[in-house]
């Protein structure tokens, strides 16, 4: 295990400069310099080439697999228990509302307490969430009961994300930021293909789903072990003090940052409108037929999309019309969502969530690294808990807003019309925020990658 003194940035707890990131040069290797965006300089594994954030990205790699498979294995139980729309939207409600009530209060924690720290408690409550369901599956058989428990387990998400997305930045210079969100949502895109499929076929065999609560359990406790090898750092971090005041700085921050604010909202409108995930089971089941292997593939589509998208972005060079290529990605989004919904082809419902993937992966890496680089240290954990927070509604509350306009109205009806409406928020906010429809290089780490900003720049000199 490296200590601290032979690599600085295995920490959790690193204070930045008057910008963003903290100064940083390898122990060992090329000088820091020579990892920019040129194509001639760009490394595309120079995030994993740091031992932290390896460590890091596999455990969050491993729990991400866990909580795959028991997202699906939850949907299908549900749907299997009450074979009802609404009991698959509460699903969505019951892991939304903690991540909703407590968002503001978890960005606190993570400004103020070791990040690091925060995560362990937070995943190993995921853990025990997911022993309950295991006994659950086995004994009980209560639909209540799994209500109950994830609800727990969106309480663990609530402080969970914000201490995780502003833990990760101290891992990376500031250079190979955007790299490392690449090589992230790589692996939660692994995760999202291995999760669903290993479900589906575990389900299939063992005739329920308790066996791959355990498993998550398990992988979720592996986690924990890899955080605990990462050196942790000494040098405290400047925290001001708990009051109303900070806990709400983060909203503050995000009205003072259009560009970011607008990436969040148009990314949450997107996916709450245009998510067809939470219908997948009466797809699988009703319209499709292919039971639950075929749900698991029918999961594991997009993030085999998203997964091809981000390996091929992190061997090229950071976008240079990042704006531009997020709204053209959410455009492309809601029109796969919307063939994905008229679909009665099973081959054709693959290929439409394999591009609903695709498209979501790139509106992704662009959302994360803004939020990241734009925020300072000392806000980091607040401003993500709000990012969390938009992130949630458009999941869960996604969920929540398929299940019930299928229950009226059918989930083609829900899935098309959830289509057509993200295809009408790309338009609007194109014109709301144009600045981030012009916004340029990515993890540029200040405004001016806005063509805008930098013709200013020019005319100020």
């Amino acid at each position: 295990m490296d200590s601290p003194a032979e690599n600085p940035y295995e920490s959790s707890e690193a204070p930045l400069d008057s910008s963003v990131f903290p100064p940083y040069e390898p122990a060992s290797g090329p000088p820091l310099d020579s990892f920019d965006a040129r194509p001639n300089g760009h490394d595309a594994y120079g995030a994993l080439r740091i031992p932290a954030f390896r460590r890091y990205v596999s455990g969050n790699m491993l729990s991400l697999v866990g909580m795959q498979m028991q997202t699906t294995a939850v949907g299908w139980e549900v749907y299997e228990m009450t074979g009802s729309a609404m009991s698959l939207a509460t699903v969505g409600l019951a892991q939304v509302v903690p991540v909703m009530a407590l968002a503001l209060v978890a960005g606190q924690v993570a400004d103020r307490f070791s990040r690091r720290l925060v995560i362990c408690m937070a995943v190993a409550t995921v853990a025990l969430a997911s022993v309950g369901l295991a006994i659950n599956s086995l004994h009980w058989h209560s639909v209540q009961t799994m209500y109950l428990l994830l609800l727990l387990n969106g309480t663990a998400r609530a402080f969970q994300q914000p201490a995780k997305a502003s833990y990760m930045p101290t891992l990376v210079p500031k250079l190979m930021f955007s790299n490392a969100v690449t090589w992230t949502t790589s692996g939660f895109q692994l995760a999202t293909v291995l999760g669903p499929a290993i479900a589906g076929a575990t389900i299939a065999a063992m005739g329920g789903a308790a066996l791959v609560y355990a498993i998550n359990a398990c992988v979720t406790f592996a986690f924990v072990v890899l955080l605990l090898t990462i050196p942790r750092r000494t040098t405290p971090r400047q925290v001001e003090p708990f009051t109303w005041r900070s806990l709400a700085a983060g909203v503050g921050f995000l009205r003072r940052k259009p560009i970011v604010f607008g990436a969040i909202l148009l990314d949450m409108f997107a996916v709450l409108l245009g998510g067809a995930t939470a219908m997948l089971p009466i797809f699988a089941k009703d319209i499709l037929e292919v039971g639950p292997s075929g749900l698991g593939w029918l999961r594991a589509a997009p993030a085999a999309g998203a997964l091809i998208t981000a390996l091929i972005i992190a061997h090229r060079p950071p976008m240079e019309r990042s704006g531009r290529a997020m709204f053209i990605s959410v455009f492309g989004f809601g029109l796969a969502t919307i063939g994905f919904g008229l679909s009665t082809s099973f081959a054709f419902s693959m290929a439409m969530m394999f591009t609903i993937g695709v498209m979501d992966n790139v509106s992704v890496i662009v959302r994360h690294t803004l939020v990241q680089v734009l925020t300072p240290d000392a806000m980091r954990g607040r401003v993500s808990a709000v990012n969390g927070m938009f992130i949630s509604m458009s999941n869960e509350l996604g969920e929540v807003e398929s299940g019930i306009v299928a229950t009226f109205f059918g989930p083609v009806f829900s899935v098309v019309t959830g289509g057509v409406g993200t295809l009408l928020v790309v338009v609007v906010a194109a014109v709301v925020w144009p600045d981030l429809r012009r916004y340029g290089r990515l993890g540029g780490g200040d405004d001016e990658s806005s063509p805008d900003a930098g013709a200013a720049k020019k005319r100020r000199r």
